[in-house]
């Protein structure tokens, strides 16, 4: 690692420790010429993923939007964030691990729904709602039905 006093190009590590729960490295380093120390951050780079929607636009995946919707469906409801930001965290591991450049908004819908209609009903409703547009009363029935009947054929 070049030196950012002296611009020496060898330096050698004198401490490392994983920061960010092992997401990053912290290194001390010494300049082999100068003697001064300073620090670097070794994190792993991840490939971008592109989410192509519904008109077929394309934008970068965003966790925070993803979050933000999360919110949203679960807005006055019994769900900690804590277990929203571990679905998130499932649903964008899910995704870098397809090794696929682009994918749909609606696997990535279809991902979190699977995982909603875990934590909460409602919560998986009002996100379908929006997710699949449901344009009257019946839509939301149907939906409420699927629901049901998947909950009576496996008791949990």
């Amino acid at each position: 690692m070049k030196c950012c006093f002296c611009g020496h190009p060898e330096s050698r590590v004198i401490d490392s420790r994983p920061i960010d729960e092992g997401a990053s490295i912290r290194r001390r380093r010494e300049c082999a010429s100068c003697g001064r120390r300073f620090t670097t951050y070794e994190t792993i780079e991840t490939v971008s993923v592109m989410v192509v929607k519904k008109d077929r636009s394309r934008e970068a995946f965003d966790r925070e939007k993803l979050l933000k919707g999360l919110l949203r469906a679960c807005e006055k409801r019994p769900v900690p964030v804590k277990r929203l930001e571990a679905v998130v965290d499932e649903v964008e591991a899910t995704v870098q691990n397809m090794l696929e450049r682009e994918v749909t908004s609606q696997a990535i819908g279809e991902m979190v729904m699977d995982r909603l209609k875990e934590i909460d009903d409602v919560a998986y409703i009002r996100f379908a709602s929006v997710y699949r547009q449901f344009r009257d009363i019946d839509s939301f029935n149907e939906e409420i039905n699927k629901l049901r009947s998947e909950k009576k054929a496996s008791p949990v």
